[in-house]
């Protein structure tokens, strides 16, 4: 289960949920949203600068 950040709700996944999308997924959904400036399509996926923080500090971002 997921907290949606801007909204405080719950967002329900299925145990197992992985995000493993394909190149085209990617592009399509993610990666062309970034480079436009568009909001990505859920608000539960962070956007950090991975260089100002160390691996262990990560999991804590989530």
């Amino acid at each position: 289960m997921f907290m949606d950040k801007d909204a405080n709700s719950e967002i329900q996944l299925p145990p197992g949920f992985r995000f493993h999308p394909s190149d085209e997924e990617l592009i399509v959904h993610y990666l062309r949203n970034k480079v436009t400036s568009s909001p990505f399509p859920t608000s539960f996926i962070a956007e950090i600068d991975l260089y100002n923080y160390n691996p262990w500090e990560l999991p804590s971002l989530c």
